[in-house]
């Protein structure tokens, strides 16, 4: 673990416990072992390190989605399933997260927004990332991403997070076929491809 990524994991625990407001550079140099000029080496002040708490906590958050994204083993048509697959399951697994960032943010619901956008921001670049490469390699149609692109990540965080009272074998069914209706419209027919090339 690097020093700095120490910091950030220092000064998100001390946020938990003793809030935002309350806690100094000198009880993060205290708790990280480190002097304060090791602490100003890396940020500037409180607020940098609040943002990298901000930064971190939504790098976790999409770190299953983002390793979808970079899995050179996959095809796009097989990041873009596993993409929505967990997209849509995030609601129940999400809970975790969501809890943990309302004990950070002691119910601050601004604070709690800014991560859920830095999320959502993520979320959708991954999301672009896949239908590019899907589109530069000939498995998704151009003009169906690109309607697509403007409002499918805000449509499944609707579907997971309403789904979260939902049985689980009917979201499952409500999940597949909307996978199947996204996928449906936007594939570009391999097989005419894959004969003829």
């Amino acid at each position: 673990m690097t020093t700095r990524d120490k910091l950030i994991l220092v000064a998100r625990q001390l946020f938990v416990h003793k809030g935002l407001e309350n806690t100094t550079m000198n009880d993060i140099a205290e708790a990280s072992d480190k002097g304060r000029r090791t602490i100003y080496t890396y940020f500037r002040n409180k607020k940098e390190i609040y943002n990298a708490v901000l930064d971190h906590e939504s790098d976790e958050i999409v770190r299953t989605l983002t390793s979808v994204r970079d899995d050179n083993s996959l095809n796009p048509e097989q990041k873009l399933r596993e993409f929505l697959r967990l997209h849509l399951t995030k609601g129940r697994s999400v809970s975790s997260s969501e809890s943990y960032i309302k004990s950070l943010f002691k119910f601050d619901l601004r604070r709690m927004e800014r991560v859920r956008k830095l999320v959502y921001d993520k979320e959708n670049a991954i999301f672009i990332d896949i239908l590019n490469e899907g589109e530069r390699k000939g498995y998704f149609r151009p003009d169906r991403c690109r309607l697509l692109r403007s409002f499918l990540i805000r449509c499944m965080n609707s579907i997971a997070f309403a789904g979260l009272s939902s049985e689980p074998e009917a979201l499952k069914s409500i999940h597949a076929d909307f996978m199947e209706f996204i996928l449906s419209d936007i594939l570009v027919d391999r097989t005419s491809i894959d004969n003829n090339g």
